[in-house]
Order: structure tokens, then C-alpha cells, then sequence
């Protein structure tokens, strides 16, 4: 493949991507209420949808290192709120609570 074609397909890809976030965020299921709801979906779903965190079930010191590794990777969390954000997602995401049931998205491999 020529120089030319690659970087059309890669061009081609990344415009795909980028018009078909909104599709993906839009079928993102919505976090538990709390007081910081809304500033833990804004954070956390610049990158990824929220399945990815209501099915994690982890310790409060679990999500003390996921909170700071996603801070560290450019989570646009503002230092003040992180103590806030753990507190939110291990009441809402603790070890005991069973995992949530996550319906199949349209696309997804049939086994």
C-alpha cells in the first residue's frame, strides 16, 4: 500500500471514530446518583463508557490507585474532588456488591 492510501485509510478510521463517540456514550448506562455523579461521568467518560466502571468491584484502596492511575493518564479530575470520587465509586462499587448485569450491545460477538 502507497504512502497516500495509508494515511487515507488512517484518516478514514479517525473520522469514523471520532463521529461515532457520541453513538457509544449515548447507549453508556448512567452512574448511580450522588454527590458527584456528574463530575465522575464527565471525567471518566472522555475516555471510556461507564460499563467500564460499574463493572469493576473494587476496595476502597483499589480505587484509590485506579482514581490516581486515571489521573495520572490525563482524567481531567480536579485534585480537590479525588477524595470525593473515591468515596463515590467505592460506596457505589464495593468488592460485596454483585457485578452489574450489562445487556449485550448491538455489534458484539455471538459466542
Amino acid at each position: 500500500m502507497c504512502k497516500a492510501s495509508f494515511r487515507f485509510v488512517v484518516f478514514a478510521v479517525a473520522v469514523l471514530a471520532i463521529c461515532c463517540l457520541p453513538l457509544l456514550h449515548a447507549q453508556s448506562p448512567e452512574l448511580p446518583a450522588g454527590p458527584v455523579q456528574a463530575k465522575v461521568t464527565t471525567a471518566c467518560t472522555e475516555c471510556h463508557e461507564s460499563r467500564i466502571i460499574m463493572q469493576q468491584r473494587l476496595t476502597k484502596g483499589a480505587w484509590t490507585k485506579e482514581v490516581d492511575k486515571m489521573m495520572k493518564w490525563g482524567a481531567l479530575v480536579d485534585p480537590a474532588d479525588r477524595d470525593s470520587f473515591i468515596e463515590y465509586l467505592s460506596t457505589n462499587f464495593p468488592p460485596d456488591k454483585a457485578p452489574e448485569q450489562m445487556p449485550r450491545v448491538a455489534g458484539a460477538k455471538k459466542h
